[in-house]
C-alpha cells in the first residue's frame, strides 16, 4: 500500500455548518483539498489530466471520531488500499495537531474515466504513483498497536511458517517485494513501521523508539496468527529494531536475519548528525534530507546500472511523514549498544550485506557475525546498503538456503 504525501490543512469558518463544525459534506471537500495538495507535493496536480483520464468518485464512506472546528489544523494522511485495472481505493485519516486526536477516517473508491466518461485503464504514470497491484494470494491487514500507538498496514502472503520482514529507514515494506514474491514456502509478513509508508504517524516525539517499534511488531505477529515464533529479518534500522525485539520478546523469535545492519550504537558525531537531520526535516521537510542520504544508500554499481531503482527509492523516501522521519532519526540516535547481546544469541542467525555498503562496512558486519555463536555471513556483490532491492536474486538464494537449513 503506497501513501500520498502527508499534508496539513487549516479548517476555515466558511467550511463549517450552522453548528460551527465540519459535517459530512464539508469533510469530504476537505479530503478532496488534501488529495490535490498531496498531488502538488508529489507528481503534480495535473497527474491525471496529462495522462488523459479523470478520477471519478464511485463510492465514499466516512466515520467521525471527534468534532472539528474553525482554526483546527488537521494532518491528513492518505494511503492506497487497493488498485485494480481501472479503479483504486484510498483511505484518508485526519488527526488534529493540537491534541493528536484522530478525528475522522474515510474510504473512497475511484474509477479512471476518459473524456467521454467511460472507464479507462489506469495509465502507467498514475499506476507508478499509486503503486503495484496486489498479487493474488496477498492479504492486506491493518493492525492497531493500542492506545497511544499507530495503525500499521501489513502485507501478508502465503501459508506456512512465518518470516517477518522489517524495513529500513526511511523506506516502507515494499523494499521487500522481491523476497515477498519469491519465498513461496513461507508465510511472508511485511508491515510499514509507524510514520512510514501507509502507517499513521503519531505527532508526539515520544511515540518513536526502538521499544515502540518492537512492541508494534509483536502486535503484527499477534494479528497475523499462526505459529508463536517467527524468523525475523531486519535491514539497517530494521536490524536495530530486531535487536530490541530480541531483548524484549526472545520467545517470539525462531531465527534471525540481520541485513546491512550493526550492533554498535551511534558515536557522538553520529548522534549529532541525527539531531541535525531531524531538525532539518522538521523545518524544511523530508526532501531536504533525502537527497543527502540517497547517494550512500545504494551501491555505486546500482547508481550506474539501475537509475530507475535509484529514482524509485527516492520516491519512497519522499513519502515518509515528517514526524515518522524525525522520530526514527532520534530513535536510532538513542538506541542501546547491542554488542554485549551478541554472544548470548542462541538461535540460527544469518548476517548479510552489500559488498559496496558505504554506511555499514562489510568488515563491521562480518565482525558482528563472528561474535554470534554459529552465525553465517554472506557478502552480496554489486550491492550497497539495500542489498535485497539491489541484488534480489543473490539475496534470495542466500536467504532461501538459510531458511531451508532451519530445524523443522
Amino acid at each position: 500500500m503506497n501513501a500520498f504525501p502527508t499534508v496539513e490543512l487549516t479548517v476555515y469558518p466558511f467550511e463549517c455548518d450552522a453548528f460551527g463544525h465540519l459535517n459530512e459534506a464539508s469533510f469530504l471537500a476537505l479530503y478532496e483539498r488534501a488529495r490535490w495538495d498531496a498531488l502538488a507535493k508529489g507528481p503534480g496536480m495535473d497527474l491525471f489530466r496529462r495522462s488523459g483520464v479523470w478520477p471519478a468518485v464511485r463510492k465514499a464512506s466516512i466515520e467521525y471520531h471527534a468534532g472539528v472546528y474553525p482554526a483546527d489544523v488537521l494532518r491528513i494522511e492518505t494511503i492506497v488500499t487497493r488498485r485494480g485495472t481501472t479503479s483504486f481505493s484510498l483511505r484518508h485519516t485526519a488527526t488534529r495537531l493540537k491534541d493528536g486526536a484522530q478525528v475522522s477516517e474515510a474510504e473512497l473508491v475511484f474509477v479512471c474515466v476518459d473524456p467521454l466518461g467511460r472507464p479507462a485503464p489506469i495509465p502507467e504514470e498514475v499506476g507508478n504513483f499509486l503503486g503495484p497491484r496486489v498479487a493474488k494470494g496477498t492479504e492486506l491487514l491493518r493492525v492497531e498497536t493500542g492506545k497511544g500507538g499507530a495503525t500499521l498496514p501489513v502485507e501478508v502472503r502465503g501459508e506456512g511458517d512465518i518470516i517477518l520482514f522489517v524495513h529500513g529507514f526511511p523506506l516502507d515494506h515494499t523494499m521487500w517485494r522481491h523476497q515477498m514474491a519469491g519465498l513461496t514456502k513461507w508465510k511472508r509478513v511485511a508491515p510499514d513501521l509507524r510514520g512510514f509508508g501507509g502507517a499513521t504517524a503519531p505527532p508526539h516525539p515520544e511515540a518513536y523508539s526502538m521499544g515502540r517499534y518492537a512492541d508494534d511488531l509483536i502486535a503484527v505477529l499477534d494479528a497475523v496468527g499462526g505459529a508463536s515464533r517467527a524468523v525475523v529479518c531486519g535491514l539497517s534500522m530494521g536490524g536495530y529494531i530486531v535487536f530490541e525485539l530480541l531483548r524484549r520478546h526472545p520467545e517470539r523469535i525462531r531465527a534471525l536475519v540481520l541485513c546491512d545492519t550493526k550492533a554498535e550504537p551511534d558515536t557522538a558525531e553520529g548522534r549529532k548528525v541525527r539531531d541535525e537531520q531531524a531538525g532539518l526535516a522538521e523545518r524544511e521537510g523530508v526532501a531536504a534530507v533525502v537527497d543527502r542520504l540517497l547517494p550512500k544508500l545504494l551501491g555505486k554499481a546500482t547508481h550506474r546500472a539501475q537509475p530507475e531503482l535509484v529514482a524509485e527509492v527516492r520516491e519512497v523516501m519522499l513519502r515518509s511523514s515528517v514526524p515518522g522521519f524525525a522520530g526514527a532519526l532520534r530513535a536510532m540516535r538513542d538506541r542501546p549498544d547491542s554488542t554485549p547481546d551478541l554472544a548470548q544469541i542462541r538461535m540460527p542467525t544469518l548476517v548479510l550485506g552489500g559488498a559496496e555498503d558505504e554506511l555499514i562496512a562489510p568488515a563491521v558486519m562480518h565482525q558482528m557475525a563472528t561474535q554470534i555463536p554459529g552465525a553465517r555471513f554472506d557478502s552480496i556483490k554489486s550491492a550497497g546498503h539495500m542489498a535485497p532491492l539491489e541484488q534480489p536474486l543473490a539475496v534470495g538464494r542466500v536467504l532461501g538456503e538459510f531458511l531451508e537449513s532451519l530445524p523443522k
